[in-house]
């Protein structure tokens, strides 16, 4: 996968020099137009906004650690981090070789730590050995002084990688996507300590968008709110430190506003990732959480307008349940099935109104607030666990109310494309950003759950429509998924 690049050598002695060195580039020259570079443009790089085929996430079950690949639309790669080095890359290879994928064309190093640099080495020697090779590798640019930071650097070496310090700021072309660098910034903070200078990526495809923060803890978190606000909101957020305490803080939360969220580490960590404050945190948000050690390996998948999540096996994702699911050992080999799909909290149809609309005027000229298109999509649950027929209630869809004014919804219809139509109760409103839960089969309706009453499975797991309309047949919200 990717293209093939010429590089060139340098000596390892320069390459120690990277952790000092502001905007070195080793083993490569920028010169080149099919060269990924770490200095572009925001114009180098196409706008997300007409997004075409897939970008797939999968983050690998590797323990305590934490690995990511990434496959673009145009079927380039990157490889975020490799693992704990006691395993060598051993489970990380095994995932790559599963997938088929031949080149790692961006190989990025959130920072170097023996538990995310941990296959470095192993992967650089078997893509440059006996595969169409590595890209260039991107790293913060701060040394670690373990024998697995040098084996790293001598695999670099030997076969001849383009490495380069990456900053803020910086480009990385990744094919098919918008990819944005916004750490570590220029100064390094907290005196130069590695989680607190991860490279951290935003990445859109479409409506939707990922943000990957490394090990970054309050520091760079608090930096990276204050520089970006609510530029930082994702669909997906990687738990930053492996879902520790002193990551994932509350204001990174708001801010990123996530409608999903997914934790590398052990099962039984011997940190106590993720951490029980943590925990609550992302529960306070009810932001539904996939944990690789319970789910295993966990793929995304973005079409540009939702994203689909599938995991290995089927485990409780409420932050205080995740530890009641079962262990599942990281190179297991179970196939991933499709168990959710989010689409993106930020939508031009749904969550914000134009600014050209104008307020209807009724009563001598009293300007009445049309509030219908504060209604938005937290989640929509077509694949229930076992066999749908079986399981109906497990087949739902989350409403939220994103607006500062109750919703009267009762007489509003919820629809699918074959034109299956439910009817929400007379009385029924919904607070200002609160949920409720529309499931496909029987129950007792309450403020927090609705029920359909059908019985037949209603949303198609391939990918389906919903459709909202309120009680004077205007059309509330349209989403595909």
């Amino acid at each position: 996968m990717g293209r093939s690049r010429s590089v060139e050598s340098l000596a390892v002695a320069a390459l120690l020099v990277l952790a000092g060195c502001g905007g070195f580039v080793a083993n490569g020259v920028d010169s080149s137009a099919d060269q990924p570079t770490a200095t572009g443009t925001a114009a180098d790089t196409p706008s997300p906004d007409a997004a075409n085929g897939t970008l797939e996430v999968h983050f690998i079950n590797v323990g305590q650690s934490v690995a990511t690949l990434l496959v673009s639309p145009d079927n380039e790669t990157m490889l975020i981090d490799s693992g704990d080095f006691t395993d060598d890359g051993e489970y990380v290879l095994q995932y790559l070789d599963r997938q088929g994928i031949d080149r790692i064309d961006h190989f990025v190093v959130s920072h170097n730590d023996a538990d995310h640099i941990g296959g470095n080495a192993a992967v650089i020697r078997h893509y440059e050995s006996e595969e169409n090779g590595v890209g260039v590798v991107y790293d913060p640019g701060i040394a670690a002084s373990t024998q697995t930071y040098e084996r790293y650097l001598d695999a670099v070496e030997v076969h001849n990688v383009t490495l380069y310090e990456t900053r803020e700021g910086d480009r990385i072309r990744f094919s098919g996507v918008e990819t944005t660098v916004l750490g570590p910034p220029e100064p390094y903070l907290e005196n130069r300590a590695r989680n607190e200078n991860s490279i951290v990526l935003r990445i859109e495809h479409g409506e939707t968008s990922f943000l990957f923060t490394g090990d970054a803890e309050d520091d760079q978190e608090a930096y990276l709110v204050d520089t970006y606000g609510a530029a930082l909101r994702s669909t997906v957020l990687k738990a930053g430190h492996h879902g520790s305490a002193s990551s994932t803080s509350r204001s990174l939360l708001d801010a990123a506003s996530p409608r999903t969220v997914v934790v590398s580490s052990a099962y039984d960590s011997q940190y106590g990732h993720p951490n029980n404050e943590t925990l609550q945190r992302l529960a306070a948000r009810s932001v539904p959480t996939y944990w690789t050690a319970t789910h295993g390996d966990t793929v995304l998948t973005s079409n540009g307008t939702a994203v689909t999540v599938g995991t290995q096996r089927a485990a409780p994702t409420d932050p205080l349940s995740l530890r009641s699911g079962d262990p599942i050992e990281p190179g297991t080999t179970e196939p991933v099935t499709q168990r959710a799909t989010y689409l993106p909290r930020s939508s031009p149809r749904t969550d914000t109104p134009a600014a050209t609309d104008t307020p209807a005027v009724t009563d001598g000229g009293t300007p009445t607030e049309n509030t219908s298109g504060d209604l938005i999509i937290d989640r929509v649950h077509a694949d229930a666990a076992g066999d749908d027929w079986d399981n109906l209630n497990d087949e739902y869809v989350v409403f939220r109310n994103a607006g500062a004014e109750p919703l009267d919804m009762g007489g509003w219809t919820v629809s699918d494309e074959a034109d299956h139509t439910y009817t929400v109760p007379d009385g029924f409103t919904l607070d200002p950003d609160e949920t409720v839960t529309l499931h496909t089969g029987s129950g007792t309706d309450t403020d927090t759950d609705l029920y359909w009453g059908s019985e037949r499975p209603i949303w198609n797991n391939g990918g389906d429509t919903v459709t909202v309309i309120d009680a004077n047949n205007e059309t509330v919200l349209e989403r595909s998924y």
